[in-house]
């Protein structure tokens, strides 16, 4: 019997999150806004991913609440994405998910230091930082190229 290609059928809010977040693309588009990415070349340059599968996800991100879609040229029109508080919300998952990719697949080290912006500490899995102890939320880290950059 064939897997079904989506979660509906499921009664499992990991299963109607994924159903939202699961893709790989849709991930990749999540981490780069939380690293200051807004403007839609500017996610392609990022992620060198096809026209046609960003629009895709930034429309997708959009009607979810996770991204809103904001005009700042006029002429002609432009856009960017700027990160909702729902989409806020979604940046533990994401260090956390960061966290045990280090762990697990990183063998030269973490491609990026999670550091805090206050003192230089590092990020712990509690969400706070490792040497002043005070909690962090995306707004008080800084990524570094770690070793395995």
């Amino acid at each position: 019997m064939a897997l079904p290609r989506t979660y509906e059928s499921q009664n499992c809010s990991i299963a109607r999150a994924l159903e939202v977040v699961g893709d790989r693309w849709t991930l990749l588009v999540i981490r780069s806004a939380f690293e200051g990415v807004r403007r839609f070349d500017d996610y392609q340059d990022a992620l060198g991913v096809a026209r046609n599968v960003l629009t895709d996800r930034l429309g997708r991100l959009c009607d979810e609440g996770i991204l809103r879609r904001v005009r700042y040229q006029d002429r002609p029109p432009r856009y960017e994405y700027k990160l909702t508080r729902k989409g806020v919300e979604l940046w533990p998952a994401m260090m956390t998910l960061l966290m045990w990719g280090d762990r697990h697949y990183s063998p030269d080290g973490p491609p990026a230091l999670i550091t805090h912006r206050g003192c230089g500490g590092s990020l712990t899995p509690g969400f706070t930082c490792s040497s002043c102890g005070a909690p962090l939320g995306p707004g008080d880290i800084l990524p570094l190229p770690g070793p395995g950059a």
